[in-house]
């Protein structure tokens, strides 16, 4: 959920700079709740546009919050009674998504080929993170009228139920469908536990409580490719899927008192499901979705008729993307644009060479699944090192170099990738490749944040806040279609169901230029990141 351990959706804390804690959530056309170090308590009191439709908080719901902020004794952190129950929840909730994203990395290749759908492997990827991105504007919205509760159980309940039917799958197509629901449930929540962060911790506790998101990844990313490998090669692919929702239960009864002392929202007039979906940004998101479908479903089957829906796509994804992020985005605008786009590039490049990482080990080395999904867990870990290296004092004057210095890191990261189809090169290649690049995220994304929040006013921080999730999951859903287009155009679709191209017989199947093509694809756009880095200083600065 890129927590700045992107994993197709982003949970947006930035371990590092205690300055990092302004990852605020546009709420949709309402109130913006924002998270910074300028505000006291979340204010949900202002009606920013006619469609929005929020009824205002009452002056007792007001005094509440502030009474309830003021009043809390400064010994009293994340981990004291009060907040105990809802912090281990929170922390237990990003931990499942955490674990759920490493064993599906994991798991994939053996899932899709015993499906018989490698050659529609990047949806599976993609299904995810396209759900998730209209699944986030929804969850704002519904957050701004109606209050976190209801898009959090949602969201959790939808997660649960795509691993149910991604792991009860017979066919791609359904397994593609089960992925989709996760992204529902995976964007619904990344949001609504954001505004829940904002309603019931005071100020001075954010930085700790958003820096638990991330840390939240450490020990998933380090135990979940070994879990996992170990479930799918004994017990079958399936239950990776099936096993994790029963997990759920524990951290949901964990923070429910908690959860229900919140201040509760008081519905308006406009908030019936009807306005929440019927708004402009879930409209916006909603067709940059469906759009990003079309692209990749016409790129995947290359015919006349294709040009039909690839038309359509990019009518809906083109408009949708300029205007869900800031004007001057796609142009590399200095200042503030340049660092959303840098997210989204960033996020994209990593999340689409990461995607195909195990399966090329898989199909093309005979690597285990264990094997292949451990290949990627030093970048977790050097990701986490990246950010606190970011965070020290000392560099605060290099902000922007550093991220320059982070995509050129995971620029040279997946070069390196695609040496293990060469023979003689052993594949642990991949494995340093991935620390190093995991190095260069913790340094681009943490950065990112603190840059989004120096530029950005007082009033703007979550909206801005906001865009740069939007940019995460838009790089996700962009470069993992892309990756899925190339893959399928070299030759990937064909790679042989069983067995490993150490074989004679699937050896003749083998596509090295398929993986190739998507490496180097991605290895560009980390490329053109480091190369717009310049323009991250506004002029004047």
């Amino acid at each position: 959920m890129t927590a700045d351990r992107p994993h197709g959706t982003d949970a947006g804390a930035d371990v590092g700079s205690g300055a990092d804690v302004g990852s605020g959530v546009d709420v949709g056309s309402g109130a913006d709740v924002a998270i910074d170090a300028d505000s006291a308590y979340v204010a949900t009191v202002t009606e920013i546009d006619a469609d929005a439709g929020t009824t205002p908080a009452t002056d007792t719901e007001i005094d509440a919050l502030a009474l309830a902020h003021a009043t809390t004794p400064d010994t009293d952190g994340v981990l004291s009674r009060t907040h105990r129950a809802l912090t281990l929840g929170i922390i237990s909730v990003v931990s499942l998504v955490a674990f759920e994203a490493s064993a599906v990395n994991t798991a994939m290749p053996v899932a899709a080929r015993a499906l018989d759908g490698i050659g529609s492997y990047a949806f599976a990827f993609s299904a995810f993170f396209t759900a998730s991105l209209f699944a986030m504007a929804l969850s704002g919205e519904w957050s701004d009228r109606r209050g976190p509760l209801a898009p959090l159980f949602t969201g959790i309940a939808a997660f649960g139920a795509g691993l149910l039917i991604a792991g009860g799958a017979r066919n791609m197509g359904m397994f593609i469908a089960g992925r989709g629901v996760q992204g529902i449930g995976g964007g619904l929540v990344v949001v609504s536990l954001y505004v829940v962060v904002g309603r019931a911790y005071p100020e001075r506790l954010r930085p700790s409580i958003m820096a638990s998101f991330s840390a939240a990844w450490v020990v998933p990313v380090i135990v979940g490719p070994l879990v996992a490998g170990t479930v799918t090669e004994q017990l079958g692919w399936r239950w990776v899927f099936l096993s994790i929702p029963v997990l759920i239960l524990l951290p949901l009864a964990v923070m429910l008192p908690a959860l229900r002392k919140l201040p509760r929202t008081q519905p308006g007039a406009r908030a019936g499901v009807r306005h929440v979906l019927g708004s402009r940004r879930c409209l916006l998101a909603l067709a940059v979705a469906v759009g990003a479908c079309l692209v990749q479903y016409a790129g995947q089957h290359p015919t006349w008729l294709a040009l039909l829906p690839a038309a359509a796509g990019l009518a809906l994804l083109v408009p949708g993307i300029v205007r869900l992020l800031p004007r001057g985005t796609f142009r590399a605008a200095r200042g503030l644009p340049t660092v959303v786009l840098m997210r989204g590039l960033a996020a994209g490049a990593m999340v689409a060479a990461e995607s195909f990482i195990p399966l090329m080990l898989v199909a093309q080395r005979g690597l285990s699944a264990t094997l292949a999904g451990l290949s990627l867990t030093g970048g977790g870990l050097t990701w986490a090192l990246g950010s606190y290296v970011q965070s020290r004092p000392r560099l605060a004057p290099y902000r922007e170099r550093l991220m320059g210095l982070g995509m050129v890191l995971l620029a040279a990261a997946i070069v390196m990738v695609p040496l293990a189809l060469i023979d003689g090169v052993p594949a642990g290649i991949v494995a340093v490749a991935w620390t190093v690049g995991g190095f260069g995220m913790g340094l681009n994304i943490s950065s990112g944040g603190v840059l989004l929040l120096k530029l950005s006013r007082p009033e703007e921080a979550g909206s801005n806040s906001a865009s740069l999730q939007m940019s995460d999951a838009l790089g996700n859903v962009t470069f993992v279609s892309i990756g899925g287009v190339l893959f399928v155009a070299f030759g990937g679709g064909s790679i042989a169901a069983n067995g490993p191209a150490a074989t004679t017989a699937a050896a003749s199947a083998s596509h090295p230029a398929a993986f190739t093509a998507v490496f180097a694809a991605m290895a560009v756009v980390a490329a053109v990141g480091a190369g717009v880095a310049g323009r991250l200083r506004p002029k004047g600065a």
